[in-house]
């Protein structure tokens, strides 16, 4: 059976044995079709670890559409777009102004630019990289841009740029980090980053030629039955392509989750889930074609033997 049902149950039947409802409290949310407070149970600092070189971690209890959360987590981490008119889903309609803009968020975050690294001379990178024109190579990287500060001269990078070189030029550095939550701009961003944070971390393994690829999802707060697992394969799919664009195995995803919560008009359909025959997990195919990060499309993810019970319809969303 799959090893993400038996963490999927085991994690709902956690938070619905063990919560601690805010019905009565001072909450944000609310639900979209009464305008009445949307309370919750909750649990914090849920954490979960799913081994991709074992299975791909979607759950079988209902199908994820694994194209569509494909499609949006490319949105964010390979378009950098913040504007839902890039984005083939309606997940974001809610949050999203007359021209599309859900603020400085998201896509709007992975596209700022840093002061990377003090560009490398020919000499220093001769024997490991390629080099042109006198100095390092950085044609693999589209955001690259060399500027000049305090007399030094930099390779300013995005943060899914600065992601990949570090893990083709120093993999085994322990700062390989990709955050959204940026402090100065939160009052720009029509919602607050969930899913804001992934550490990247490698390894290597007895026996095989190539590095590994891990990632540590942080996320601040989750719907557990709108976007738990949506979420997983959003950021499975991730490191998948980005181990594929470094020539790497995929390791772990560990998904941390600050407040996994279960809205209370959620509860009978969760556990009504739980109780669910579970199958096998899905095998996953990552098209053998291709290898570069921004050559990839949901078109090129597929999900094989992915036998599941029937889809969950109108849950009611609360925001």
């Amino acid at each position: 059976m799959s090893k993400a049902d038996e963490l999927f149950v085991a994690m709902c039947q956690d938070i619905i044995d063990n919560g601690y409802s805010t019905e009565g409290e001072k909450v944000r949310p609310v639900w979209t079709d009464t305008g009445e407070s949307a309370y919750t149970i909750k649990r914090f600092g849920v954490v979960n670890r799913y081994n991709l070189a074992e299975e791909f971690p979607a759950i079988t209890l209902r199908r994820t559409a694994i194209k569509s959360c494909t499609n949006e987590m490319l949105w964010i981490w390979q378009k950098k777009s913040n504007n839902i008119n890039d984005l083939k889903s309606t997940v974001w309609d809610e949050w999203a102004d007359e021209s599309g803009s859900i603020g400085s968020a998201y896509g709007y975050q992975i596209a700022k630019k840093y002061a990377h690294h003090v560009l490398k001379t020919a000499e220093q990178v001769e024997g490991e990289f390629p080099v042109v024109d006198g100095r390092e190579d950085l044609s693999d990287y589209p955001s690259a841009e060399i500027k000049d500060i305090d007399g030094k001269t930099y390779v300013m990078l995005d943060q899914i740029d600065g992601v990949r070189y570090d893990l083709k030029h120093t993999p085994f550095s322990r700062r390989i980090i990709a955050n959204m939550y940026n402090l100065e701009e939160l009052h720009d961003m029509h919602l607050y980053p969930c899913a804001y944070s992934m550490t990247f971390n490698v390894t290597s393994k007895p026996g095989s030629d190539k590095l590994v690829l891990n990632g540590l999802l942080n996320q601040r707060s989750q719907d557990i039955l709108a976007a738990n697992n949506w979420n997983v394969c959003q950021y499975a799919v991730l490191i998948h392509m980005l181990a594929r664009d470094c020539d790497m195995e995929v390791g772990e995803l560990v998904h941390v989750i600050s407040d996994a919560h279960i809205y209370d008009r959620h509860i009978p359909i969760v556990k009504e889930l739980i109780t669910r025959e579970q199958f096998a997990a899905p095998k996953f195919w990552l098209n053998p074609e291709k290898h570069n990060f921004y050559d990839f499309t949901e078109d090129d993810i597929r999900l094989d033997d992915y036998q599941t019970g029937p889809q969950v319809k109108d849950i009611p969303i609360a925001v």
